[in-house]
């Protein structure tokens, strides 16, 4: 008889519902993603057990802030290893880790971005070769002011000379082997404060070998020319994992490029129409192997991060004419990568494999 105990698979809360949760429920967390512009010091403190990353953006199709909350299977066990707190079961690890810049100085070689996410991605490499959880399959990024120029260098690509160092002094391939990731900025937007910046990462690894897929639409973004910073991007397109009898698709940060030029800018309609057209090449590409497709468009789960909050409305009835009554999705206030851009659309689905003989 097949094990018909989900696996890993996420649901979103507001972020009070999420704190009011019995310990039962938490007990199957493997973490969560709180995003809201409000104060979070005295959330952050209130449940200590589950590793929780809290990001300062604001949502913007309903008041509630949001959490996308992780579920595991079986057991579980917690941990903190140097700035990580992490939950793992069997199959999957959860951790998230948050540095302030200011933890380090400018040097002539390296910015105190640059610093904290090689320290942050090597920390994550350390701890999943100590836990042999050896394999990446998704990360989220977030920073302040992404675009901002410091010490002569532009935030993001300071990031991407960080994130390659690490990924590179661990013996990790940086093409063609990267996870699925984004990397998303906010700043001073609604009743966001200025913080210092602290540099947000979470990040899911396991056992499993996840196959990479890229979109034929686009030059991957490790290969992207040198006019987009000293170091390319280090990611995939999308991520495919199997997971005991179920398989999942983590689709990267999308956008409205095509090869690696952003296209339609200044137009928010066009770009979510070329946003969607980029995952369904990515859709194609992942049920290739497939004796029938898996995954489309209805069956993603999608979060939407916009850069101005005045787009909301036309980019929820464009991504509803694409996608149909089906689309299921959150709306946050974020900065892109580039400034050209107008939004970008992650998207995660499950799809189960088993068939109804099996449960039998």
């Amino acid at each position: 008889m097949v094990d018909t105990i989900s696996p890993l698979h996420s649901t979103q809360l507001s972020v009070a519902a999420f704190l009011k949760q019995s310990k039962q429920w938490r007990n199957s967390v493997l973490g969560a993603f709180c995003f809201s512009a409000e104060a979070v010091e005295n959330q952050r403190q209130a449940d200590t057990n589950v590793p929780c990353m809290h990001v300062p953006m604001q949502r913007l199709d309903a008041v509630d802030s949001v959490c996308e909350v992780w579920h595991g299977s079986g057991a579980l066990t917690q941990g903190q290893s140097g700035a990580i707190h992490y939950r793992h079961d069997e199959d999957v690890l959860l951790g998230v880790i948050e540095l302030p810049e200011a933890m380090f100085a400018a040097d002539i070689d390296k910015t105190p971005l640059q610093q904290a996410t090689e320290s942050a991605y090597r920390q994550i490499f350390a701890l999943l070769d100590a836990l042999r959880y050896p394999y990446l399959f998704r990360c989220w990024n977030y920073m302040a002011d992404i675009t901002t120029h410091s010490f002569g260098l532009e935030r993001y690509r300071q990031f991407n000379l960080g994130r390659q160092d690490a990924f590179l002094a661990h013996g990790r391939d940086v093409m063609g082997n990267a996870p699925a990731a984004c990397a998303m900025g906010f700043g001073q937007s609604g009743s966001v404060q200025r913080l210092l910046p602290t540099l947000h990462i979470a990040f899911l690894a396991g056992r499993a070998v996840p196959l990479n897929i890229e979109n034929p639409r686009q030059i991957s973004a490790y290969q992207y020319p040198q006019q987009y910073g000293p170091r390319s991007p280090t990611f995939s397109r999308a991520s495919l994992v199997g997971i005991r009898q179920n398989e999942v698709l983590f689709i990267s940060g999308t956008a409205s490029i095509v090869g690696h030029a952003t296209l339609h800018p200044g137009n928010v309609v066009a770009q979510a129409r070329e946003a969607i057209a980029n995952i369904r090449a990515v859709l194609a590409e992942a049920n290739r192997p497939a004796s029938q497709p898996k995954f489309d468009l209805a069956s993603l789960y999608y979060t939407v991060y916009v850069r101005r909050p005045a787009d909301l409305a036309q980019i929820r009835a464009e991504l509803a004419h694409c996608v149909g009554d089906a689309l299921t999705a959150v709306y946050l206030q974020a900065d892109m990568c580039r400034e050209d851009l107008l939004l970008e659309i992650e998207a995660t689905a499950v799809h189960t494999t088993y068939s109804a003989a099996d449960r039998r």
